[in-house]
């Protein structure tokens, strides 16, 4: 059984016992967070398609961790005109592990 959920403005697939990084959230270690955009439910071939979202369909999860992504740099450039230009970027992340998918 998987579900397509929105999560923070981002679309996963997820399956029970998947841990996933999103982007941050407000909850704290340890609590459980329930997901109630869900697109689509697949269960062994009974697919349930939302229009928008499936009705009383739900996903749920608990945080595991607050942490930082890797490093990516950025550098701009421009040729023959001397500006170069190098910034970093680390984007905070939380990690899920998904509990339970209800439909």
């Amino acid at each position: 059984m998987y579900a397509i959920v929105e999560i923070a403005g981002q679309q996963f697939k997820v399956e029970k016992e998947n841990k996933i990084y999103v982007h941050r959230l407000e909850n704290e270690v340890g609590s459980n967070i329930e997901f109630d955009k869900v697109l689509l439910v697949d269960n062994e071939g009974d697919v349930k398609i939302g229009t928008p979202v499936v009705e009383g369909a739900k996903v749920t999860a608990k945080v595991l961790d607050h942490l930082k992504g890797d490093k990516v740099i950025v550098f701009k450039k421009k040729r023959r005109k001397g500006y170069k230009k190098r910034n970093g970027h680390r984007q905070y992340l939380t990690q899920i592990q998904i509990e339970e998918i209800t439909a």
